[in-house]
């Protein structure tokens, strides 16, 4: 089973950062393939960014998404760019914040998760919003365990901010389906 993840969003949200945790979960803890790559404009903090994980059971042949089966939208100008590459049956997780989802075309299935206001009410810092979506991204699907990502979360977290991701995390996880 072969399944495309686009996180997308502007420099500085930790776009890039979401998109290595989330295959170094997938890989070192789940035990899978995986591959990640990035995209960014040529300025490093407010342009536009994306990464891409590209995940499989099997052996991965080709590192570049053909279709997008899952779509985290941290912007507005990312969600605009990129929510005609999902497909039907594609899951959309976005900020409702910082992004207005309008009607997508097809049949995708939208989760709302206000990650930075969340981010901003618990700790004061925008920084881990894009923790909390990698945790909302484990409860929506089943592409990475809660364990393997709680794992990647605290291998990666730089010193003096382990607590606080995790507790980033935590919220992610915690937050309720829609309906």
């Amino acid at each position: 089973m072969l399944t495309q993840i686009r996180i997308t969003g502007f420099g500085g949200q930790g776009v890039i950062t979401a998109g290595y945790i989330l295959g170094r979960a997938i890989t070192i803890y789940d035990e899978r393939n995986s591959i990640f790559t990035m995209s960014y404009g040529p300025e490093a903090r407010g342009s536009a960014c994306s990464s891409q994980v590209v995940v499989s059971d099997d052996p991965i042949l080709y590192p570049f998404l053909t279709r997008q089966d899952i779509l985290i939208a941290m912007s507005q100008e990312g969600y605009d760019k990129f929510i005609g590459e999902s497909g039907d049956g594609a899951i959309v997780i976005y900020d409702p914040d910082l992004v207005d989802e309008g009607k997508p075309g097809g049949k995708v299935k939208l989760y709302p998760m206000p990650a930075t206001t969340s981010a901003e009410k618990q700790f004061n810092k925008r920084i881990v919003a894009n923790i909390i979506m990698l945790g909302y991204l484990s409860t929506v699907t089943s592409v990475v365990s809660e364990k393997a990502i709680m794992e990647a979360v605290a291998a990666t977290a730089p010193g003096g901010t382990q607590k606080l991701n995790e507790e980033a995390l935590r919220i992610g996880l915690d937050h309720k389906l829609p309906g």
